[in-house]
């Protein structure tokens, strides 16, 4: 952009003369005109990214509250897979220890409870849809989640209570594992290794081999310490309050281990082996209530931890075949 032509009237000539510049002003105007162009368009230029995309701390802002709204995101995932384990501590609660100790299970519905009403969360509306979604959902899942935790140490408190009321018993109360070896089939029906068909398997195998130790899993007195049929060696403690414990296919007993000697939970009982009707070297494990022969996984509680245990469960439950 150059300067344009400016005239004055030459009274004594009668005529119009253009004004002569020399070339500094001309350069100093055009880069002026040129300079206060450039600043008008990038003011227009600033406010139509302002407008568009917003001011700098806008923009900061934004990402902020993605990566915000991405946290809560991952918190919900982890407020459920705490959920998930609580559930898995209320199952083992109801199925070992409410169960062993006579007490009456509480359902999942009694845990989970009800919450307040539909306007409880309200307060999150004044934000984006998406973000009061988000938000009212993590802020339901976190009052769940210690509600459920709340009654879960209330139960074990309970749990606590009845224990110490019934510590003579607890001690006879087959609570351990008899061996150190793996489960490897579970109790109920189950495909027979030798005989070919599926039948009632009354107790579960921990795979293990010959000689491996086997103990009593809680106090008692030695009923049988001799063959018996198809479990071959087999050794029986009755605990008293209607409990017994079988522990068959043995390969022996331990020393001075006959009927009618007083043995203690953790005791050295006998050894595991391969005798009677089984396919392999392994221990069969059975525990009697009131005559009737019930799943002995429900009452491995005093040495396995709730994690173990679930594994225990998988591995029976999964269970197609037994080994006796």
């Amino acid at each position: 952009m150059f300067l344009k032509n400016y005239y004055y009237y030459d009274e004594q000539n009668c005529e119009f003369v253009p004004v002569k510049y020399n070339k500094l002003e001309r350069i100093i105007y055009t880069a002026s005109v040129w300079l206060l162009c450039g600043v008008v368009l990038s003011g227009i230029g600033i406010s139509i990214l302002s407008f568009s995309i917003g001011t700098p701390a806008e923009i900061a802002l934004k990402a902020e509250n993605e990566a915000l709204k991405e946290q809560l995101k991952i918190t919900q995932q982890s407020i459920s897979n705490l959920d998930r384990q609580v559930d898995q501590l209320a199952e083992v609660d109801n199925e070992m220890y409410r169960s062993l100790l006579g007490m009456e299970s509480i359902s999942l519905d009694e845990r989970k409870g009800g919450a307040g009403g539909a306007d409880v969360y309200s307060e999150f509306d004044i934000h984006s849809e998406e973000t009061a979604d988000i938000l009212k959902e993590t802020a339901q899942n976190l009052e769940g989640l210690e509600r459920s935790i709340n009654i879960q140490q209330s139960s074990f408190d309970d749990i606590k209570s009845t224990y110490n009321e019934n510590q003579e018993k607890m001690v006879h109360v087959p609570a351990i594992k008899p061996t150190e070896s793996d489960i490897v089939s579970g109790f109920g029906k189950r495909y027979h290794p030798i005989l070919k068909y599926r039948r009632q398997h009354d107790g579960i195998d921990f795979n293990s081999n010959v000689g491996s130790k086997v103990f009593a899993t809680g106090d008692g007195v030695v009923k049988h310490a001799s063959r018996k049929g198809t479990y071959g060696r087999l050794l029986i403690i009755d605990h008293g309050f209607g409990y017994e414990t079988y522990y068959g296919h043995l390969s022996s007993f331990a020393k001075d281990i006959g009927p009618g000697t007083r043995v203690k939970r953790g005791e050295l009982v006998a050894y595991t082996g391969n005798t009677g009707l089984s396919s392999g070297p392994h221990l069969h494990y059975e525990v009697h209530q009131d005559g009737e022969p019930v799943d002995p996984l429900h009452f491995l509680f005093v040495d396995v931890s709730p994690e173990e245990y679930a594994v225990y469960k998988e591995k029976a439950e999964t269970s197609e075949r037994s080994m006796d």
